[in-house]
């Protein structure tokens, strides 16, 4: 039971109902700027690999040049070859870089002259970074492995 001054008091709801509904549409306008905010957000970018057609490299250990081609394929999620990803290849001593630009099946062929190993060392990794507009940059400082034999 209420009291009877609380019965004859209708202060508390005398424009009661157009405050509902003007904090209403003030709530859906926040709501719609919010949703179109977030539709309008730029997609993520994909993810890509990079695979190279060998794995391990061997230098000769008598002191002659040894240079060699690596085949590289850039590829998305679904296996798909990327074109015109720009690739760049380090030697083992990152003194010497090296780059390529995919073709539209997601290859790349860069020849590595006279990679060197790192000071005191017996082998060492080829390094590469992988870029294009729409992907996350890849990158992977042991790709190959070159060893002296």
């Amino acid at each position: 039971m209420q009291p009877e001054n609380l019965k004859k008091n209708e202060s508390g709801t005398v424009g009661l109902p157009i405050r509902i509904v003007v904090l209403s549409i003030v709530g859906f306008i926040g709501f719609y700027a919010i949703l179109s905010a977030l539709s309008a957000a730029p997609a993520p970018a994909e993810p890509m690999y990079a695979t190279a057609n060998t794995s391990t490299f061997s230098l000769s250990s008598g002191g002659e040049e040894s240079n060699f081609s690596l085949q590289i394929s850039v590829l998305d999620r679904e296996n798909r070859g990327v074109g015109e990803a720009n690739v760049i290849v380090w030697s083992p001593d990152r003194k010497k870089a090296y780059s390529g630009v995919t073709s539209p099946d997601g290859n790349v062929i860069i020849m590595i002259l006279n990679p060197q190993l790192p000071a005191g060392k017996s082998e060492g990794y080829v390094a590469v970074k992988v870029m294009r507009t729409g992907y996350r940059d890849f990158s992977e400082e042991y790709f190959v492995k070159v060893t002296r034999s």
